[in-house]
């Protein structure tokens, strides 16, 4: 008789602090410690502070020792957490990988006008990267975002692309979008 697997579970953790080096530290350590995997992480940083979004693996014991654990080492190195249970990242085989290039003067609308975009045309975010600066001729704010997307199969490219392009063409965003391509093949 063989040995039932442990079912592998998910947990999110989502946290804000000011040293974006020790948060990472201690919630992979911690992550460690409790029997735990990280699988995805994603740090960034917004003015004096840092985002870390990590998701974590293991049995059900696990978990909840992790759990049990971050509100002590939250108050203990002062940042802030959202914690939720996820499942596995679903398979989408059939799902095409596509990125999303914008650039132009901001304006506070231009997200929100490029999700509906593509909520719009059924396709789904996979991450988003959106910057500000100052023009160095102009001193005028710019934008700058990466969205990467997944187009739902039978999707027609050519024709999402013209779509695409005449959207961005309407509210004077310099725009492109293409295939994703791995960053290190």
């Amino acid at each position: 008789m063989s040995t039932p697997l442990v079912r592998e579970q998910f947990l999110v953790i989502s946290a804000l602090g000011a040293n974006a080096m020790e948060l990472t530290n201690v919630l992979c350590r911690a992550s460690h410690e409790n029997r735990c995997a990280v699988v995805s992480t994603r740090l960034s940083r917004h003015g004096d502070h840092s985002a870390l979004v990590l998701q974590i693996s293991g049995n059900w014991d696990a978990l909840a020792r992790m759990e049990s654990a971050l509100p002590a080492l939250s108050k203990k190195h002062a940042f802030t957490l959202s914690i939720i249970r996820s499942s596995a990242p679903e398979a989408r085989p059939e799902a095409l990988p596509y990125v999303a290039y914008v650039s132009a003067v901001y304006r506070p609308d231009i997200l929100s006008e490029l999700c509906q975009f593509f909520i719009d045309h059924r396709v789904a975010l996979e991450s988003l990267t959106c910057d500000t600066y100052q023009a160095p001729q102009t001193g005028g704010t710019m934008l700058n975002a990466t969205l990467t997307v997944t187009l739902p199969a039978g999707t027609q490219i050519s024709w999402l692309r013209d779509q695409f392009l005449d959207f961005a063409d309407a509210l004077n965003l310099d725009a492109l979008i293409e295939p994703w391509r791995p960053q290190n093949p």
